[in-house]
């Protein structure tokens, strides 16, 4: 008894058998070489990542050059903020101690980031400001200092 295998079948089987064999070549290129050896990750990711050159610097770099401005925002309420948070990382700037290389925040959409108001985030925790109804027009630096937010300029 002989059996019959239509065309279509025997296309599709050929077309599936080389669909597997390419994909398992794709993947063996693709695959790290360590990939697997202590788990479901690559161990020599950690070497590849302490390669790259440190971005942050860490508020204790930044209290060396900037005690005033530390002990100001140390007694306000983003004294648990790390400065970094709101100048980007600082690294660069303390190598080269060139104000070009510190992010200074500017504009309401900045301050907005954490201070606008969200019904989902905790009011107890972050003041929020409505800002199109509060101070429209200005900068929330034309009256607020943010380290002493609280002290309003003259």
């Amino acid at each position: 008894m002989k059996i019959y295998i239509p065309p279509q079948v025997t296309r599709l089987l050929l077309f599936l058998v080389l669909f597997i064999a390419i994909f398992t070549v794709i993947k063996r290129l693709l695959t790290p070489e360590n990939f697997g050896e202590l788990g479901h990750y690559r161990p020599g990711s950690l070497a590849d990542n302490a390669a790259y050159e440190p971005n942050y610097a860490g508020d204790e770099t930044c209290i060396m050059c900037h005690p005033d401005v530390f002990e100001s925002k140390g007694m306000d309420l983003h004294g648990d903020i790390s400065c970094e948070t709101c100048h980007d990382a600082g690294f660069r700037h303390s190598e080269s101690m060139d104000a070009t290389d510190i992010h200074i925040p500017a504009g309401r959409e900045f301050c907005g980031i954490c201070h606008s108001q969200n019904a989902g985030r905790s009011a107890n925790y972050v003041f929020q400001v409505d800002l199109k109804g509060h101070n429209t027009g200005k900068n929330c630096t034309d009256c607020h200092n943010p380290h002493q937010p609280w002290d309003l300029k003259e």
